[in-house]
């Protein structure tokens, strides 16, 4: 079995150093973004038991909700992920960055649309009915220049790399990139966005836009980080393979059984629920590949700060994964589409798995790239906040959708459905009051790793200011 070790050569130092710059730079842009969109998220939460709470037409829960969506999407998980997927890709490879200059380019290009997708959507300006989708395209083409742009990064650096292999984190990573710069480019023609083909379209972005880009970067972040941190190599190098091939074979079908009873047709909306089972295959070698990985180490992960995030986003992606399998089923599809229980699944995969992971590798990755460290006592403030903040949210979701699909199966007049749920939605704010509290705690922990000031640094950054 190969070592992740074999990959960590030293690159210069200067070159190091921009690296690093790099790398907190995204972190920092992510955070504020991850501030600024979740706000906005609690605010809605607490707009479901107090619908009178701010209502200018600025925090309306139509502008507001798309915020919050497009921008942890796009402002948050995107920036966050890439800033690891630039530095994994030079250390795995052994090189330093390469085109430093378009990767600054990148990340204004990011910040730029996350700005002007924010700003516009608050003014009630927007690409329609298209969730996740809905910033206007001047927006929507800054996303995508900023992906090219960091996609050239990447793949300039792992082409530099030391050696004839390329490690499986950059598979992920560049597979991840070339997939959604396909899928933005599709989801922008609008020849074919109409009646029906816009349905079954929206289905194909909505889906592909966690499961093929936030998704595949997770895991190789994740493949990078996890063996680094243990300092043992990944299990098996064979799962790793198999689920990037079985992921890219079955998820960009499934994204139909959003639409389910719908007017698409049948055997389209029979496939993709055929194709949701089949995810239980990448999701099971993924999870499993881990875990084994984390076999015998349970010690080592509980001493560490960064290991209990990956250890938990993990767990979530074989937990939410397996749920969005058992969801597609249109027994269960009858009860809980349209209803809050689908929201609590997509805050499980979104949250409990993709912001984990981002949490767990920054800890994990940042300190050696500046030198410095967060306070502990502070990490773990946000670990038990996060973790229970967004397990209460599920949670809560889960039994108050089950409830509204129950009351609708029923025939019970939809009322019936508020006042059943009404209870659990005063929970769910509070528990994404918690969340919301985790993000600052997560914020100044970023500022305790990123502010400037002289360290000895130990991967060959002494006295080097970052």
């Amino acid at each position: 079995m190969r070592d992740l070790r074999s990959y960590s050569g030293e690159p210069g130092s200067r070159g190091v150093v921009e690296d690093a710059q790099i790398f907190a730079a995204f972190t920092i842009s992510a955070t504020m973004w991850l501030l600024i969109t979740t706000a906005a998220g609690l605010i809605i939460s607490f707009k479901y038991s107090y619908p009178d709470l701010f209502t200018s037409p600025w925090f309306s829960f139509g502008r507001l909700r798309a915020i919050h969506t497009n921008g942890t999407f796009y402002g948050w998980a995107s920036m966050a992920l890439v800033g690891c997927a630039i530095w994994v890709a030079a250390r795995s490879s052994g090189v330093n960055v390469k085109s430093p200059r378009v990767a600054w380019l990148s990340l204004w290009l990011f910040n730029v649309a996350a700005l002007v997708g924010t700003i516009t959507l608050d003014l009630g300006l927007n690409n329609g009915n298209q969730e996740y989708r809905e910033w206007i395209w001047p927006a929507a083409v800054l996303f995508l220049c900023a992906l090219l742009s960091a996609l050239v990064v990447v793949f300039r650096t792992v082409a530099s790399r030391i050696g004839d292999d390329i490690y499986i984190a950059n598979w992920y990573t560049i597979g991840g990139f070339i997939f959604t710069i396909i899928l933005g480019v599709t989801a922008g023609v609008p020849w074919y966005q109409h009646g029906l083909g816009q349905v079954a379209l929206q289905g194909f972005y909505m889906h592909n836009a966690v499961g093929m880009w936030f998704t595949f970067l997770a895991l190789g972040t994740t493949y990078y980080a996890l063996p680094k941190l243990l300092n043992r190599p990944i299990y098996s190098y064979a799962l790793g393979v198999l689920g990037f091939w079985t992921n890219l074979l079955f998820y960009p079908v499934i994204g139909a059984h959003h639409y389910e009873f719908s007017p698409l047709p049948w055997w389209f909306q029979t496939l993709a629920i055929v194709f949701s089972v089949g995810m239980l295959v990448p999701v099971w070698a993924g999870s499993g590949n881990f875990f084994l990985t984390m076999r015998g180490r349970w010690g080592t992960v509980r001493r560490s700060y960064a290991l209990p995030f990956l250890a938990v986003g993990i767990g979530y992606y074989f937990v939410g994964s397996t749920q969005g399998t058992i969801e597609a089923f249109r027994s269960l599809q009858n009860i809980w589409h349209l209803t809050s229980f689908t929201v609590g699944h997509s805050h499980a995969t979104m949250y409990g798995f993709i912001t984990f992971v981002a949490w767990g590798a920054i800890y994990g990755l940042l300190p050696s790239a500046t030198g410095k460290e967060p306070p502990r006592i502070a990490v773990g403030i946000h670990f038990w906040l996060a973790f229970i903040g967004v397990t209460g949210y599920v949670v809560v979701l889960s039994i108050a959708g089950t409830e509204q699909g129950l009351r609708w199966a029923s025939g019970d007049p939809f009322i019936a459905s508020v006042e059943a749920a009404a209870p659990l939605w005063l929970a769910r704010a509070v528990t994404g009051t918690m969340m919301f509290a985790a993000h600052l705690v997560f914020a100044y922990n970023v500022w305790r790793m990123t502010a400037p000031r002289h360290v000895v640094a130990p991967s060959g950054l002494r006295g080097a200011t970052v």
